[in-house]
């Protein structure tokens, strides 16, 4: 049976209760490369992959600051547990903003009972570089076929929907939701990279895979207008290097408390915790991380104001406005995540020993994790757009279905 969260107190208490499992075995999942499948069903059954289904369809509805506090537990455990979600919630968002009404009852009927969403959006390139597109093409006796690679499917392994971004004959994106099992779909485990090892986030193959008109969703709408969509979506990676961070500072805390240096004829052995020069600079990397956790609440109460204001906004300036906000709040939380990831899982260890880098440790696990998933959305971008709200006035711009098709 799949609980069903019912408010946001409950669903940060779930993901904490969880991280607390999940971290006991983190190290040697990444060691090993063993996916992480009996922990992934066990979200399914607490209710956590459910909490942002609305309210009016038997969700949690939870605010978008509380999805981040639920992810950055997660991650703090065990940042590829922290990441798999992160399309599942995507394409839940993604239904709510433009599913029809007989396709928000059905999926998030399908969601509240424990089923999961995966991800196929990224197409695979051609030797050349270019983009080979997955296209619709009718079907005949009604509906469409596709055919296609994508690459990063992170949560495709685990799901019992894949959402595949497709195109249509006019170059507009659409998500198609294809059943996990629907002939002609595989899924590959091949993703090799040196961190977030365990996210499966491997290779989605479609050879003339079915897909019925009511499985698909115009997702070229949300971009079409004023809209918070993209910003929800990336403040999901802001909690996922927060809680590295988070994850790090604490196992880092950890080793140094139990490190004694000197000893040696003629020196006294002394606490590296009563060393100022250490305190000191865990003191700093401890900033970083609490002004990220900080700015990731921040932007998604913006978020949620953003989503409302949009919702009841009287013309199309103050709706981009708004969008402005939501999005430069995204930015601010991305960077910052950035940069507290990044520095706390590498500079953490100038303040150990030698012993801190054994691999028995897998304590670079952490260094590992921030550097690979930092890379999926630059810092330097979101330090400009940062900059050019502030300075120029000009906030950042919308994400094209046209310009993206032509890439």
């Amino acid at each position: 049976m799949t609980h069903v969260i019912k408010t946001d107190e409950e669903a940060v208490e779930v993901a904490r209760s969880l991280a607390r499992g999940f971290a006991e075995g983190a190290a040697r999942r990444d060691a090993e490369r063993v996916l992480p499948a009996a922990e992934v069903e066990a979200l399914s059954a607490s209710g956590l992959l459910a909490i942002t289904v609305p309210r009016a369809y038997g969700g949690a509805g939870v605010r978008t600051a509380t999805l981040g506090a639920v992810i950055r537990e997660l991650s703090a455990a065990d940042g590829s547990i922290g990441q798999i979600p992160q399309n599942h919630f995507w394409y839940v968002e993604a239904i709510r903003e433009n599913g029809t009404p007989a396709q928000r009852e059905f999926f998030f009927r399908e969601v509240l009972s424990g089923r999961r969403l995966g991800n196929a959006a990224v197409d695979d390139r051609a030797p050349d570089g270019s983009r080979l597109r997955a296209r619709l093409r009718p079907r005949e006796g009604g509906g469409y076929l596709v055919s296609g690679r994508k690459v990063y499917s992170t949560g495709a392994l685990f799901a019992h929907w894949i959402p595949v971004i497709v195109l249509d004959e006019e170059e507009r994106h659409h998500t198609a939701l294809v059943p996990r099992d629907a002939p002609g779909l595989s899924v590959i485990d091949d993703w090799d990279g040196m961190g977030q090892r365990t996210t499966a986030s491997g290779t989605v193959v479609l050879d003339d895979v079915a897909v019925r008109e009511d499985r698909l969703i115009p997702s070229h709408r949300t971009y079409e207008r004023a809209s918070t969509f993209r910003s929800f979506g990336l403040l999901m990676h802001a909690a996922i290097d927060t809680g590295i961070a988070e994850g790090a500072l604490a196992d880092a805390a950890r080793y140094l408390r139990g490190y004694t240096k000197g000893g040696w004829p003629g020196n006294q052995a002394q606490r590296v915790v009563e060393d100022p020069v250490v305190v000191q600079r865990f003191g700093e990397l401890a900033v970083l991380v609490r002004a990220a956790r900080a700015l990731l609440e921040s932007a998604g109460d913006v978020i949620d104001e953003a989503r409302e204001a949009i919702a009841q906004a009287g013309d199309p300036e103050e709706a981009d406005r708004w969008e402005g906000e939501a999005a430069v709040a995204m930015a601010a939380a991305r960077v910052q995540a950035d940069t507290a990831a990044n520095r706390v899982t590498a500079e953490w260890f100038e303040l150990a020993g030698a012993g801190a880098s054994l691999r028995s440790l897998n304590l670079d696990r952490h260094w590992r994790n921030a550097r690979t998933h930092t890379v999926h959305d630059p810092r330097r971008l979101k330090v400009h757009d940062v900059g050019d709200f502030h300075l120029n006035g000009i906030a950042p711009a919308r994400p094209s279905h046209v310009r993206s098709a032509a890439q």
